[in-house]
């Protein structure tokens, strides 16, 4: 009997230790599978996060300045001080969610928005898909300072002073006429030629301000016998006709306006050539030309 129990108790040492083996590696799986499962829920959270579409957020950054929209009712005031029309081509610097260029397409312009944020972008292009207006408003992601806005009759922008400022030079540039509608912010010394202050539905960046791009009208012109000497400060004009010197001078556009003491001169700059009317004094045209 001794014996048979001495020739059993191997066997029972074998059996233990393939059932802890067994154990271990049921631990071991069971472990794996765990690990397994948290991978996996982890990825589809993040799957199910990278796929949820971009929103964009006021206040959030961008390349010059932080994304805060335009109130929709300046908006509106903005396209109306520009006298907007259906034959107008408008380009919105800093586009942003496209509102601005989508209001303009429904009112039968062919808009174009400039953006730096790519996201933003996709934002303003299914906006305006939304709107039924993609064949009249289109977005792209470029640097405002790297475009072209030549072919402009409206420029709409919400930027920082300091980037009017700097975008000036060239805003001077382009056709004489072309409206500039800024919200809330100047242009430095260029001062405007209308503002004009929203006060229904609007609580913040309320405020419109509106220049026209003035054509080139400083040097000397020959005006009948006398000389009409110009000197030009944007849309501001000085000088003198003949002895006399002139007062309210101005253009606006292609418009000049001047007085020479009771009489008021209004005319039409057209390169090197002017003419227009007198009124007071006596009525009559009259005509200049640059020497």
């Amino acid at each position: 009997m001794d014996r048979l129990l001495t020739r059993r108790a191997p066997r029972s040492s074998r059996a233990v230790a393939a059932q802890a083996a067994s154990f271990g590696r049921t631990a071991t799986f069971m472990m794996m599978f765990a690990l397994l499962l948290v991978l996996a829920t982890a990825m589809a959270a993040m799957a199910q996060k990278a796929e949820a579409p971009f929103e964009p957020q006021v206040g959030q950054a961008g390349k010059d300045v932080v994304w805060v929209p335009t109130p929709q009712a300046l908006v509106d005031k903005m396209l109306d001080m520009a006298k907007a029309t259906p034959s107008d081509y408008l380009i919105d610097l800093g586009s942003g969610d496209g509102r601005t260029v989508i209001t303009a397409a429904k009112r039968g312009l062919t808009a174009h928005g400039i953006e730096y944020n790519p996201k933003m972008v996709e934002v303003a292009v299914a906006a305006a898909k939304a709107a039924g207006v993609s064949d009249k408003a289109t977005f792209e992601k470029a640097d405002l300072f790297e475009s072209d806005f030549s072919k402009a009759q409206i420029i709409t922008m919400f930027l920082l002073p300091w980037i009017n400022e700097k975008l000036g030079p060239t805003l001077l540039t382009l056709k004489p006429g072309t409206r500039l509608v800024s919200n809330t912010f100047t242009m430095g010394e260029w001062q405007p030629d209308e503002t004009a202050n929203v006060t229904d539905d609007c609580v913040n960046y309320c405020k419109a301000l509106l220049w026209i791009v003035p054509a080139k009208a400083e040097g000397t012109w020959q005006l009948g016998e006398a000389e009409l000497k110009l000197k030009q400060s944007y849309q501001m004009l000085s000088g003198t006709l003949g002895p006399t010197e002139i007062t309210d001078a101005r253009l606006k556009g292609n418009a000049i306006s001047f007085n020479v003491g009771n009489v008021s001169y209004t005319g039409t700059l057209d390169g090197k050539s002017m003419t227009g009317t007198v009124s007071g004094g006596s009525n009559a045209t009259w005509t200049a030309t640059m020497k």
